[in-house]
């Protein structure tokens, strides 16, 4: 406000520094699915008849209204109500209806338990394709998603309990709120194993079980790290006087009471917001018992197994969503006068970057297949499953963290703003090589499998060895690595170099059979000849970026 000569006050217009130019615009209304990698993954492991509902999947995945599901899901945190007005223990949490849209669309889709009533052959690949397109949208609703998966087959230790719980735990309806199993039309599912004082060490758990007369245990004890404790049902491990074991645990009894299930408080965690994450105590709490008394972990193992594949497909999700993000932006944003994804050093980036994704997005889908075909009773591909689970699980999990960090810098400081995404991804990042074994547990168990399971080594020497002869630098690789398996001296100390080289052969025998020659060149080049520095963009000056770039999701190259 300025002022005439006489003081009368004179009004101008609100300056106007600048336009807004050389800024990429949102990633929206795009199909997340339009993806080379993954579709043709999806066609060689047997479920081509998805592609339809994948790329449906894909487009609503890609829409602003889900990108804001995302980021509301995550911004409206967990609300835990212990108790209501009056007083009474309720144990109750509360979510964004940004959380229940998610989940609805997730379950609808039948990416829960849905495809244990399936028989199409293909049906785990399809459920593993949708679950990596949707969760690239928020990966926190996925926890509940998965767990539902990964009960059924642990149940079916129970025919009982399985009969009784299996149609509701595999509905495609969404059916939140806590009420009794048998008048909801959905069900959700959940684990309780560790415990503060062993974590890892499910053994040294104090939580203890009582039978009761009625053919019912009686739970007593804390559980450290308990996921969506509103979940429905949860498989927990006690201390039985036949020793540990596995037991279905109810939030709400057949009856409609209540079960004991004190939530203390929820984990204020680094990333995964959107998901509660609880400690339950519980006293004289019903469960009954899945599986054999004193075999709770055998039991829960088939659990655990099928929430470590979607780690691996987790995983690879959140590194082809960071992806997309990096070349979104550098396809828009110009630096010198020209386009970031022309500039040599940015294609290097980028294509090392793709090489990591695809090399991620296509073992996660060949252990998908196997997990397909070993359902219907392939013992070749049950064995393959057991080394590759954990190896990938080990691997997969542990580039996430790296890829998404380099991806953020591509952004600039762009990235480091929470209005991009990025860094809810980055957050999110090294959940999943912490969930369900740290890299220390899963290298650990790929040297349990070699020494106890041998058939599993001869099921993944014949998945690598299909690719013999076809690049002289991973037949050099593998024979270096089965050099490794010579030695079972100080084994332990090398298992994480052992479980990484088992990995990038294995990948590296994938890529050499079902990528473009350049896709498969650059990997071996890089990953398994030694010419790499330790940074991503550090690919060969021969290699082929272009053919590589070709390879990104449509319109992101």
């Amino acid at each position: 406000m300025t002022t005439t000569a006489d003081s009368r006050p004179v009004s101008r217009p609100t300056a106007h520094t600048h336009d807004v130019t050389n800024q990429a615009p949102p990633l929206v209304g795009h199909d997340v699915a339009e993806d080379p990698v993954l579709l043709e993954g999806v066609r060689r492991e047997g479920a081509e008849w998805y592609l339809d509902d994948l790329h449906r999947i894909g487009r609503r995945t890609g829409s602003e209204e889900v990108q804001r599901w995302a980021d509301e899901a995550n911004r409206h945190e967990p609300e835990l109500r212990t108790h209501d007005r009056y007083g009474n223990r309720v144990d109750e949490v509360d979510f964004h209806p940004a959380y229940h849209s998610l989940m609805d669309v997730a379950i609808s889709e039948g990416l829960a338990g849905a495809p244990w009533a399936d028989d199409r052959p293909g049906v785990h690949v399809a459920r593993a394709a949708g679950f990596m397109v949707w969760s690239s949208a928020e990966a926190g609703h996925g926890c509940p998603v998965s767990m539902t998966y990964a009960v059924v087959p642990a149940l079916r230790n129970s025919p009982g309990l399985a009969a009784a719980y299996e149609p509701l735990l595999t509905s495609r309806v969404y059916d939140p709120g806590l009420r009794a199993p048998g008048a909801k039309r959905g069900l959700l599912a959940g684990m309780g194993m560790t415990e503060k004082q062993g974590g890892t060490d499910v053994r040294a758990n104090t939580t203890t079980a009582v039978a009761a007369s009625d053919g019912s245990w009686r739970l007593r004890g804390h559980k450290w790290f308990t996921s969506a404790p509103m979940n429905d049902l949860f498989l927990v491990l006690a201390q039985a006087p036949g020793g540990l074991s596995c037991f279905l645990v109810p939030r709400v009894l057949p009856d409609g009471a209540r079960n004991t299930f004190r939530i203390q408080r929820l984990k204020d965690k680094l990333g995964n917001r959107s998901n509660a994450s609880s400690e339950p105590e519980f006293d004289d709490t019903v469960g009954w018992l899945v599986g054999e008394e004193g075999k709770g972990v055998r039991t829960i193992i088939d659990m655990v197994t099928m929430t470590r594949l979607d780690c691996v497909l987790g995983s690879a999700s959140g590194t082809r969503a960071a992806l997309a993000q990096a070349a979104h932006h550098a396809r828009y944003r110009s630096v010198f006068g020209a386009r970031l994804v022309d500039q040599p050093l940015m294609r290097n980036v980028l294509a090392d970057l793709a090489l990591e994704s695809e090399a991620a997005t296509t073992l996660a889908l060949r252990i998908a297949g196997a997990t397909d075909r070993a359902q219907r009773g392939d013992a070749g591909e049950r064995a393959f499953l057991r080394l590759a689970t954990a190896v990938g699980k080990y691997w997969v999990c542990k580039r996430q963290p790296a890829a998404v960090a380099e991806a953020l810098e591509c952004l600039g400081g762009n990235g480091y703003d929470e209005a991009s995404g990025m860094p809810r991804l980055y957050r999110e990042a090294p959940l999943n090589g912490i969930w369900e074994g740290s890299g220390n547990v899963n290298a650990l168990d790929v040297l349990r499998a070699l020494v106890r399971e041998p058939e599993s080594l001869e099921a993944f020497r014949a998945e690598v060895e299909a690719a013999g002869g076809a690049d002289a630098r991973l037949d050099t690789a593998w024979r270096e690595v089965l050099g490794e398996l010579t030695r079972p001296e100080d084994a332990e100390l090398r298992a994480r170099r052992l479980v990484e080289r088992l990995a990038l052969v294995l990948q590296g025998s994938l890529l050499v059979r079902h990528a473009p020659a350049a896709v498969a060149d650059a990997f071996c080049a890089s990953r398994l000849a030694g010419d790499r520095g330790l940074a991503f963009g550090t690919l060969p000056p021969d290699t082929d970026l272009g053919a590589i770039l070709e390879r990104l999701p449509a319109g992101l190259a």
